[in-house]
């Protein structure tokens, strides 16, 4: 991947004058082509993950994470539906559809909230563990033979740099007013 940005960026150096300094508004404008190539590349690779998500059983098959839902519940333990659409982030409702879903298959459970009567506490159940466990192991068996090409060094950078992006992403759209219909 930073192959292909290299290469975009060169790219936009070529369109830009091969050999010669741009100005300073067209380095502005070939780091937003760049900027813009990468977050294109990262939708795409977004949507294709989901497909085989939705083919190994990562993903429902109507996009919900259920690895995702779980590995939160995992990781942070009993959270309620509504924090967990706020990590994710994502509606309310679709998650309250996928916390139903994975009850009625008996992987999470519905428990007293301590701090709220009415928002409920959503929980692994052990067959909801076991299953999660399941799921990473097939999410490593997948990784393990993806990106052969490339080194673990190039693919921690890409991850920090993907990182610090959705980071400016989450940033802005925190700050950006709502749209009006």
């Amino acid at each position: 991947m930073l192959a292909k940005l290299k290469g975009a960026h060169a790219m936009a150096s070529v369109r830009h004058g091969a050999g010669t300094a741009p100005a300073a508004g067209a380095t502005v404008n070939a780091k937003a082509e760049a900027i813009t190539e990468l977050m294109l590349e990262v939708a795409q690779c977004f949507f294709r993950i989901r497909a085989l998500g939705q083919k190994t059983g990562l993903i429902t098959s109507w996009g919900g994470g259920a690895f995702g839902f779980m590995r939160s519940l995992a990781l942070l333990g009993p959270l309620t539906v509504p924090r967990i659409a706020r990590m994710r982030p994502t509606s309310r409702q679709r998650m309250q559809r996928l916390a139903d879903e994975l009850a009625a298959e008996g992987l999470v459970r519905f428990i007293d909230n301590p701090r709220h009567r009415r928002s409920k506490l959503v929980q692994l159940t052990p067959k909801g563990e076991a299953r999660y466990h399941a799921l990473e192991a097939r999410l490593l068996s997948i990784a393990s033979t993806m990106g052969i090409a490339l080194s673990e060094p190039d693919i921690r950078r890409t991850t920090e740099i993907v990182r610090l992006l959705s980071d400016d992403v989450k940033t802005r759209a925190e700050r950006a007013p709502a749209a009006r219909p």
